[in-house]
């Protein structure tokens, strides 16, 4: 299992999901272009003392980080797409090697990405907020799929 963040522009949300990447042991890579540095102060204080922890790669574009990963499967999941066709989070058949893929907070994923994927997932909302925080999202997915390919086990993670 891996995380990607497409084009993150948050700093504080990116550093969330790399202490959420050091506590599950997952590899992070963030695609470019970044609406931050890595040395900004609110990446590196919401992810604490954990940076060291964290299996960070950043690509410098999409077909960079497909070529260097080799994903066995992408899973796509997006804020920018409300009306998003894809299963629900809680319904989808996740498998080890799959790789999450988030889009940048403001725009989420561009079409010419989700085009023809089929491996989209969504988190259902109801009433009037339009999206989840990506912090969020990462959260919920990760520990789904975790869960449903069994890397949950007592001796994968320690107690929070």
């Amino acid at each position: 299992m891996q995380l990607i963040l497409y084009t993150p522009e948050i700093p504080q949300n990116t550093g969330s999901i790399a202490r959420l990447c050091a506590a599950t042991d997952m590899p992070l890579h963030l695609v470019e272009p970044l609406g931050f540095k890595l040395t900004d102060r609110y990446l590196k204080r919401a992810g604490l003392d954990y940076w060291p922890h964290v299996r960070l790669t950043v690509w410098p574009d999409w077909q960079t980080m497909l070529e260097g990963v080799r994903p066995e499967r992408l899973v796509f999941t997006s804020s920018g797409h409300r009306g998003i066709i894809g299963a629900p989070y809680h319904e989808f058949s996740y498998r080890d090697g799959d790789c999450l893929v988030f889009g940048s907070e403001s725009k989420g994923l561009p079409d010419e990405l989700l085009a023809g994927q089929p491996h989209l997932v969504r988190i259902p909302i109801r009433g009037c907020v339009r999206s989840l925080n990506i912090a969020n999202a990462a959260s919920i997915l990760l520990y789904e799929a975790l869960r449903v390919t069994g890397g949950l086990e007592a001796e994968t993670l320690q107690p929070s």
